[in-house]
């Protein structure tokens, strides 16, 4: 797969999937692009750990899972063919057979220096799109903040909330839970724990 991310062609979405269970590396395929995952940060993955454990947690014998990002989330719409690896993802009735996802309720990207960009516009623009989608939480792994977009009744997408309060929540009303933003952050050194 490492040759084919540096190749000057398209791959069909079958070659790209074939390329991954040989590859010792992750790679995204974006309409016939494929690109190498960058490696993160020991923040970066605490923050993932941490809110992954916590659905964990809290979802056990729930129909709505959470995924970590070894779980791809497949994007079909029209011509538009896309594999991402979300950090987080709650699926509602998942395909557990599967080596994909394709309606997930909640993803979460840990956002870095090396990943801002691209996790708060080409895929937020494209995990929007996803009719099963009822949140997108994009989490700071450099400043304490947390980026929310939830959908509205009738399916238009709420005006962006920031949370940014040690002793706020998270609020994740499609598995009716509340997330302390505090233990998002455990073990960072980005928020003091709260008394």
């Amino acid at each position: 797969m490492t040759a084919l991310a540096h190749s000057n062609y398209l791959i069909t979405p079958d070659e790209y999937l074939s390329g991954e269970e040989d590859s010792d590396q992750k790679h995204e395929f974006l309409n016939g692009v494929v690109h190498a995952m960058a490696g993160g940060t020991a923040v970066h993955s605490r923050i993932a750990v941490n809110v992954t454990s916590w659905l964990h947690q809290r979802l056990r014998g729930n129909r709505c899972q959470p995924f970590n990002s070894d779980m791809r989330l497949r994007i079909w719409r029209g011509e538009d063919r896309r594999f991402y690896y979300p950090d987080v993802m709650v699926v509602c009735d998942p395909q557990m057979d599967a080596t994909w996802q394709e309606k997930p309720a909640i993803v979460v990207e840990v956002l870095s220096e090396a990943t801002r960009r691209t996790d708060l516009g080409e895929k937020r623009d494209a995990y929007l799109a996803l009719p099963s989608l009822q949140q997108y939480v994009a989490i700071d792994s450099e400043h304490a903040e947390v980026l929310v977009w939830t959908r509205q009744p009738g399916g238009k997408w709420s005006d962006l909330v920031s949370l940014r309060d040690p002793t706020g929540l998270l609020s994740l009303p499609e598995i009716a839970c509340e997330v302390p933003l505090a233990e998002i952050y455990e073990g960072t050194g980005l928020w003091s724990p709260v008394a």
